[in-house]
């Protein structure tokens, strides 16, 4: 006997779910025999599974809807070491990326983020010294095909880049074509880390739902990314503290975080920094190092951090 405060509507979709779970289940059973192996994280309410076959590429993913933990900040103190002190604007001439170069040696900034056609310079005037040079891939969109994301990612990687960051394919997201995401990912992340650089994965937050924060962060986690990263500084909003809490309970302490878009001070970084952010990406880098003082600033240690390497 069906309880009187249960409706129709609601039989129908609680049937429904449970079709669409024995579907799903099927579906994972008839990939068993192409899957080499699969990874699973949750996170909350959120689950990913991703699926790759013998040689690492995504054939499955998917989230399913069902324990945080704490992140961590590099040991070095400085803020200046977790920028990437960023010219990202079309209209940037060469001897504004020359001076974003030599702010770069001067505060000591973890890199300078350029446009692709910017690397070759850059990898030039930072020679010597130990600064990176990192680029975006499928900006500021992430609506490129996966084989043009690679073929930006090894060409970056010729001119001299060691960071990769790419934009996710958002429209696939939130569409729920969950394996097109890892796919997109794993491509990149695969030809990044055959040349030792690192890679960057931009979600977009403010184009997204929490949920889907967390989906996006877990395929990035599971493609082998090395940071989980707020935004293209492009889009409707940038970087907050509440998204960077959540993209950390979901992660971990054991993957980078990167703020970007809208960290324009010393405060907005710190704010950031304590949220479980453990990289920087601004515009406004020399005057965050400089903080309202003048002086080179140092973070005050957050509550509670574990170790990131």
């Amino acid at each position: 006997m069906i309880a009187k405060d249960v409706n129709v509507e609601q039989i129908v979709e609680i049937v429904a779910r449970e079709v669409m779970i024995a579907l799903a289940d099927s579906e994972q059973r008839s990939l068993s025999d192409e899957c080499d192996h699969c990874t699973e994280e949750c996170t909350g309410e959120v689950c990913v599974r991703t699926c790759f076959d013998r040689v690492g590429r995504v054939v499955n993913a998917g989230a399913a809807r069902i324990t945080s933990s704490l992140g961590g900040i590099p040991e070095d103190p400085s803020i200046g070491r977790m920028i990437d002190h960023t010219i990202l604007k079309a209209d940037a001439t060469p001897d504004q990326i020359a001076q974003l170069c030599y702010e770069a040696r001067k505060y000591e900034f973890a890199s300078v983020c350029v446009n692709p056609t910017h690397v070759k310079m850059c990898a030039e005037l930072l020679r010597g010294s130990p600064v990176k040079v990192c680029t975006v891939v499928g900006f500021p969109l992430g609506a490129s095909s996966t084989e043009v994301k690679v073929f930006e990612t090894e060409t970056a990687l010729r001119d001299g880049a060691t960071e990769i960051d790419m934009v996710i394919n958002i429209g696939a997201l939130k569409g729920k074509d969950y394996e097109l995401v890892a796919k997109d990912i794993n491509a990149v992340v695969r030809m990044a880390h055959a040349a030792g650089a690192l890679v960057k994965v931009i979600i977009e937050t403010a184009l997204l739902t929490d949920q889907e924060k967390e989906i996006a962060s877990l395929l990035a986690k599971e493609a082998g990314a090395n940071y989980v990263k707020t935004s293209t500084g492009f889009s409707s909003g940038g970087a907050t503290a509440e998204d960077i809490a959540l993209m950390r309970r979901v992660v971990g302490p054991e993957m980078g975080i990167k703020a970007a878009g809208g960290v324009s001070s010393y405060e907005d970084a710190e704010k950031m920094v304590f949220a479980g952010a453990t990289r920087i990406g601004a515009s406004a880098g020399v005057k965050i190092v400089q903080g309202e003082s003048g002086s080179t600033p140092t973070l005050k240690q957050p509550v509670a951090v574990a170790g990131y390497a």
